[in-house]
């Protein structure tokens, strides 16, 4: 299997999707916030100190999401048709699942990546003052379709 990132020479390049055919792709992740009980408990009845936590979050994670390019490197710009994210407390953490959708010829793996690890550092920041002994963890591609390299679902 070739590093389509690398070019001949071994350098780092952004790879050249001009003569792929745009179609519908879709995108999803998910990851989790882990928090102590005190921490938990103000993001669920929202007496944070900073505000509710969940909707700053959401809003987070999608403006995220239309930003990719713009942090990581090698990432094209996508033109995005949908972006949502929800944040939603779950036995004791934070479950963050994004679901994004493009017309283009690149995928949007890396959107839905980016709104969940947006969105959770987010809660974090929001939550620090309470617990700063919060986790991050668990965050991966769920689901995608479109585009050459056919579907891809972890559940």
């Amino acid at each position: 299997m070739s590093l389509t990132h690398l070019s001949t020479m071994g350098e780092a390049r952004m790879v050249d999707v001009g003569a792929k055919a745009d179609t519908h792709r879709i995108a999803e992740a998910r990851g989790f916030v882990s928090l102590n009980g005190d921490a938990y408990n103000a993001i669920v009845h929202g007496n944070l100190a900073k505000g509710d936590a969940l909707s700053v979050a959401r809003i987070a994670g999608i403006l995220a999401a239309k930003r990719t390019s713009d942090l990581i490197p090698l990432c094209h710009p996508v033109s995005l048709t949908k972006v949502e994210v929800h944040c939603e407390p779950e036995n004791g953490q934070i479950c963050i699942r994004s679901h994004v959708e493009c017309m283009g010829k690149t995928g949007v793996e890396m959107e839905a990546l980016t709104a969940v690890s947006v969105a959770a550092l987010t809660i974090y920041d929001m939550a620090k003052a309470v617990d700063r002994s919060m986790i991050i963890h668990e965050i991966h591609l769920t689901y995608k379709t479109g585009g050459k390299s056919g579907d891809y679902n972890s559940d």
